[in-house]
């Protein structure tokens, strides 16, 4: 499907880059905005998105400030949720749009969260994906044990082994090449030495160097949802939102909607069967 690549530029005067999908034929419902997790980058719904535009929804995706061909800042205590949330917003509102479905992955989730307490006028929907008010400190301790120390690799077997290192654990069924071929070249990118390396500014690392839980109160934000429509997508072996934590959500906000995606961890990419039925099903709903 064709889509449009362009950039932004944010208040503090950064260029933000995102990739603009066109509904594929009559328009369905409002755009979609699709948010990725700490160290990924808009590559990461390069099946997903062209998914949703399928079902007449323009799809938005972009690479956060520090992440793929976004540019970096210098001035890291602004690689901050928080910040990413509020270029979010001011690209809808470059964009022209008023209203959106966000569906947020990870570190995107709790943006999702901060937009829905910032903006709650914005969001007709909501979908998280694989992350809630409560974050699991082993999930916590896995990234910052990767994040910011990948190294170059020579060619792209080393960068796909070095992904399926960080990441087989969430995707034990995929033991393919290509799975990790593919996996690697959304999360790397090859450097003008012929190197390459992992496709994020390693001082984003600083957002999760230390501390426990976020500093901030993720349930606040979680009950800015409580008024809008929003879907859980939590994968039956993630080690950062619990299913205790989805009962918590769950009681609080009783309309929620759950789905798991069996035999993946931390994060699905919503294409999965189960994941993607569901999604369909819940933007069907949402105007």
């Amino acid at each position: 499907m064709s889509h449009t690549d362009a950039f932004f530029e944010s208040r503090d005067g950064l260029k933000i880059s995102f990739r603009d999908y066109p509904p594929d034929g009559d328009v369905t419902g409002v755009p979609v905005l699709c948010l990725h997790g700490l160290t990924r980058n808009l590559k990461d719904f390069e099946e997903l998105a062209p998914q949703i535009a399928a079902t007449g929804r323009r799809v938005i995706a972009a690479s956060q400030r520090g992440r793929g061909d976004s540019q970096r800042d210098s001035v890291t205590e602004r690689y901050h949720p928080g910040v990413y949330t509020q270029d979010m917003i001011d690209l809808l509102d470059h964009l022209g749009i008023d209203r959106a479905v966000l569906v947020g992955t990870s570190m995107g989730g709790l943006m999702t969260m901060g937009a829905a307490a910032l903006a709650p006028h914005r969001l007709a929907a909501a979908v998280l994906n694989d992350v809630g008010p409560e974050l699991d400190m082993a999930g916590i301790e896995r990234i910052r044990s990767y994040v910011g120390k990948s190294g170059d690799h020579a060619d792209w077997q080393s960068a796909a082994q070095r992904a399926r290192d960080v990441n087989g654990y969430a995707f034990p069924k995929e033991t393919g090449e290509s799975f990790w071929l593919d996996f690697a070249r959304r999360t790397h990118r090859v450097l003008p030495s012929g190197a390459i390396r992992s496709d994020y500014d390693p001082a984003i690392a600083s957002a999760v160097a230390a501390g426990g839980q976020p500093p901030i109160d993720l349930w606040a934000l979680f009950a800015a949802l409580l008024p809008i429509p929003t879907l859980v997508i939590r994968g039956a072996i993630s080690d950062l939102l619990s299913r205790e934590t989805v009962a918590r959500m769950r009681a609080v906000k009783p309309d929620l909607r759950v789905t798991e995606v069996p035999d993946v961890g931390h994060a699905p990419f919503m294409t999965e069967p189960e994941a993607w039925s569901s999604l369909v099903h819940f933007l069907q709903q949402v105007d």
